[in-house]
């Protein structure tokens, strides 16, 4: 299933937010979203996930999701969304429960995403007891549980020392190369946006509109952000960013 992004535009009151944003998110790819703060990246995410409906324009799925799929479209957040008293076990269970599934299947699906995420020793722990590499791991599997045809992941690793935000892209890197899963990231980090995306999709200040797309072609196990054509890119993302992230920072926040 692709997402298709047409014409969409956004205020709220006489606030606009968004201006004529179209983008096509074809399956099977990564498509970072970055922008100064308060260009709209979160807003445009909670279209794509159906939480909110823009003022103009629309949103639309290209094609059917996957057969075995039982939420199309699943976020990921910033901040885990862990149930302290559930076991990780039980938070991963938490979204198949509304599902008609018997306890061998529901056993199966948290065997396997448990696998994936190299949680399986973990899965009668508390959140109090990981790390927050480890917590938003857990939040990872909860979301791949449900198979989703996309997901939407609004600044997953900006919560983390830079030590497991590494560790962490290493992490989605091999989960997409072992069965490839597209996904909306949302980031202010540039560093993670050349790390992982295949497109790079780079905002205005508000109202945001879409100044460029970036594609990168190099397979994503063979980045490193070392590699010249890699540092290339990362600084002609700052170069379209930098005067816009500046005046964007001076601006007074509608309230």
């Amino acid at each position: 299933m692709d997402l298709r992004i047409e014409n969409v535009s956004h205020t709220y009151g006489s606030f606009e937010v968004l201006h004529d944003i179209s983008l096509d998110i074809p399956q099977g790819q990564i498509v970072c979203v970055i922008g100064p703060s308060g260009c709209g990246k979160s807003t445009l995410l909670r279209f794509l996930g159906g939480l909110e409906q823009p003022a103009k324009g629309a949103i639309v799925q290209v094609g059917e999701p996957p057969a075995d799929s039982l939420n199309p479209l699943t976020y990921v957040f910033q901040h885990f969304a862990l149930l302290p008293w559930r076991t990780v076990e039980g938070n991963i269970s938490l979204p198949l429960e509304e599902h008609r599934l018997s306890g061998a299947e529901r056993e199966a699906i948290i065997s396997d995403v448990l696998a994936r995420t190299r949680l399986s020793d973990f899965r009668r722990a508390l959140p109090k007891q990981l790390s927050g590499g480890m917590k938003q791991r857990v939040a990872i599997a909860r979301a791949l549980a449900v198979r989703p045809a996309v997901l939407l992941m609004d600044e997953p690793l900006s919560a983390l020392d830079s030590q497991t935000r590494e560790l962490l892209m290493d992490d989605l890197v091999t989960l997409w190369e072992r069965q490839p899963f597209t996904a909306v990231y949302v980031t202010h980090n540039l560093a993670e946006a050349v790390r992982l995306g295949h497109r790079i999709v780079v905002l205005s200040r508000r109202p945001g509109r879409i100044r460029e797309i970036v594609d990168i072609d190099i397979p994503l196990s063979e980045r490193d952000l070392a590699n010249p054509e890699l540092a290339a890119k990362q600084k002609l993302l700052w170069d379209l960013m930098h005067e816009e992230a500046a005046a964007a920072d001076q601006e007074l926040v509608d309230v």
